[in-house]
């Protein structure tokens, strides 16, 4: 298999750790959307990344669908998310609202990057939106008493919390004080301890 993309981007990155965890074989292509788009396009329309290229030659495309078939490659017992049942929504609403943040993270850095007069209601919306759901997801993560979201093991929303964690605080100097989310600061940290996230890493790169 092939990731292509570059591990500063949370949604690569967390595809990159789980292909990890789950032991699979890859090679890493860090194309940039931006510097390598013609290299992108014929794999992705979009241009857009993560894309994982399977052994047969089949592009994937968004990190919710790469992941979903990953998760199928495995017995359950290892898979980084629950298979069904109550367990799966709520795995499921943590993670969206983690990729959420990402998500929100990044619109935040191209408003600004990419336009000499960012709009202050876009920018105000964005870092409200990233507030409320670091707010709520501190709040939830205090309230476990497991090391990880889903029990005692690592799941996909841990994976894609530290991810958009990392991102916006590169890529946002500032904007996110530890302090503020103690619950979640301490989570992060003992992810980007993990040998795993050390090695799937990339420090944050403005684009040209």
């Amino acid at each position: 298999m092939i990731l292509i993309g570059q591990y500063d981007s949370p949604f690569v990155r967390r595809v990159g750790v789980a292909l990890r965890l789950y032991g699979f074989s890859f090679e890493h292509r860090p194309w940039s959307v931006f510097g390598d788009a013609d290299k992108i396009r014929p794999f992705n329309p979009l241009v857009r990344v993560p894309v994982l290229v399977l052994d047969e030659g089949e592009a994937l495309i968004e990190s919710g669908a790469i992941l979903d078939h990953l998760d199928s490659l495995v017995p359950e017992g290892r898979a980084l998310v629950p298979r069904a049942g109550a367990e799966r929504r709520h795995a499921l609403r943590q993670i969206a609202l983690a990729t959420g943040l990402a998500d929100k993270a990044v619109s935040l850095f191209y408003e600004r990057r990419l336009h000499d007069v960012a709009s202050e209601v876009w920018t105000t919306r964005c870092r409200s939106q990233l507030g409320a759901t670091l707010e709520r997801l501190d709040a939830e993560r205090a309230a476990l008493a497991t090391p990880f979201w889903q029990g005692n093991a690592i799941g996909h929303g841990d994976i894609a919390l530290t991810c958009a964690w990392r991102f916006a605080t590169e890529a946002h100097p500032g904007l996110i004080d530890p302090a503020t989310y103690p619950a979640l600061a301490e989570a992060v940290a003992r992810m980007e301890a993990m040998p795993v996230f050390a090695e799937i890493c990339q420090p944050f790169v403005v684009p040209t």
